[in-house]
């Protein structure tokens, strides 16, 4: 399993957005700066954040985005399923059932199921705002 740049990114976006809670609606530009990304590339992800009902839209002059949970109420791995699909580690998982039709006498499958829930309990066990916590903690080194 591999995270592309879009689920990067996403989590990035997500953490800046939970970094000013309560304040003005943040601007994507301002993010983009901050973290470096192309506005772009920032404006797709932020739609599919959108559609996701993830951060809201604030129209006008002073507009931007926000998140629209408390960053506790957001699991890295909802970000992540959202913005990447299936982080199944082979096809075969990728569905809710097992299509392959090698399944009931294949040595591996139980190996990949084990390491796909594996997989999901680590980036569910973590919420946007313990990533927030990490990088304030790092700030402060």
């Amino acid at each position: 399993m591999k995270i592309s740049t879009k689920g990067r990114y996403a989590l990035r976006l997500m953490m800046d957005l939970a970094c000013r809670p309560g304040s003005d609606p943040v601007a994507l530009k301002d993010v983009a700066e901050r973290q470096e990304i192309s506005l772009k590339y920032l404006e797709q992800i932020v739609g599919l954040l959108g559609k996701a009902g993830f951060v809201r839209s604030v129209r006008g002059p002073q507009g931007g985005y926000r998140l629209s949970r408390a960053p506790e109420n957001y699991t890295v791995g909802e970000i992540l399923r959202l913005t990447e699909g299936s982080l199944a580690p082979v096809s075969c998982l990728e569905d809710a059932e097992n299509l392959c039709e090698r399944c009931s006498q294949c040595g591996t499958v139980d190996f990949w199921s084990g390491l796909y829930a594996e997989i999901n309990r680590y980036i569910d066990r973590f919420s946007l705002a313990d990533l927030v916590a990490a990088e304030q903690r790092k700030a402060q080194i």
